[in-house]
């Protein structure tokens, strides 16, 4: 898997789900349109800096630029794994809880 292209395809996905012209959303992560274009056509791969930047503006984690788009059952039990992955014990345990409540 070709992490960096996933990164940088994630990224624009999360700008269009925003509604985000690159003009907005470069504003938002503080870098210039050009160096976002750039990301998006997979040219540069953003720093680290940039990636915490996004993540804090969108109240998402690093991981969650990782996930890959969902085509199958195997890919979704993947996203779920990366996600849960991150979550305190105490999130985790409500989370069991409402899955087995919802698979009754």
């Amino acid at each position: 898997m070709n992490y960096q292209k996933l990164i940088n395809f994630n990224i624009k996905e999360l700008r269009l789900q925003h509604h985000l012209t690159q003009e907005e959303f470069s504003e938002k992560i503080g870098l210039s349109i050009q160096g976002l274009s750039n990301i998006e056509r997979n040219r540069y791969q953003p720093t680290a800096e940039t990636i915490d930047r996004i993540c804090s503006t969108f109240e998402i984690t690093p991981a969650q630029l990782l996930i890959t788009p969902a085509k199958t059952n195997e890919d979704v039990i993947k996203n779920i794994v990366t996600l849960l992955a991150n979550c305190k014990p105490k999130k985790l345990k409500q989370i069991y809880d409402i899955i087995t409540v919802m698979l009754r």
